[in-house]
This record gives structure tokens, sequence and C-alpha cells, in this order.
């Protein structure tokens, strides 16, 4: 599967309607994210059951500034509408295998619950 362009416009849809979301926010102008590309469009290529999505930091600053992006390339892993994983810096591509596979892992029933004491803590 290819990779897919996120805008402030289709991020809701695309990473909210996706099971498994990778996103990559990277600049045409970043020397490590033109590094990073190939290895992520290959995963891409691989796992065509996981979403790989693109930000142009440059493009969509509103978007990369809500996600507090400081650094880039950054990845970041969304799964069921949570966010898993997010640093900054282009990964190897055995790294990022290793990630994809963590992820999968996962046991979302957990996170939720976790996500859920956390917010009730915080109403409290």
């Amino acid at each position: 599967m290819a990779t897919v362009e996120l805008t402030a416009e289709n991020f809701d849809e695309v990473v909210g309607g996706s099971e498994m979301v990778l996103v990559d926010f990277w600049a045409d102008w970043c020397g490590p994210c033109k590094q990073f590309g190939p290895t992520y469009e290959k995963s891409a290529e691989k796992h065509t059951d996981v979403v790989f999505g693109k930000v142009d930091t440059e493009a969509q600053q509103q978007l990369a500034a809500a996600f507090q992006i400081r650094s880039i390339p950054t990845l970041m892993i969304v799964r069921d509408g949570v966010v898993l994983y997010a640093q900054p810096g282009a990964l190897p591509e055995s790294a990022l295998e290793d990630l994809i596979e963590q992820a999968r892992k996962v046991d979302m029933d957990e996170v939720r619950k976790q996500v859920a004491e956390q917010n009730a803590e915080q109403q409290a």
C-alpha cells in the first residue's frame, strides 16, 4: 500500500478510521527525513494492513503544532485511536519492523482500561 498524504482536512478521518496507523512527520528540506523515506515506503509495501501516512510539516504547520512536533523526522504510531508511540529520529529498517511488531502485540483492551482510569483520576 502506498503512503497517504495526511492533512488537517483528512487526518481525523484516516487515523480514526483505521486500526493501526504510522505517521511520518517530515519536511522536504530535512536530510534525515529523506534518508528515512525509502525505509518507510518499503515498510508500507510490506504491511498492507497498516496505514502509512505522511505529514509534510511545512505544508501542515497547524497539524504539526497540534502534535507538538519539535524535531523531524518524528514517527508516531496510533492504534485504535490511541497514540502508542511518538519519537523523533530516523529508524533503520530492522528497528522500524520491530516497532511495528511490538505495536501489533499491544493489548488494546488493557490500554483503553488504563486511559479510562487516568481520565477518571484527572476528573476526580
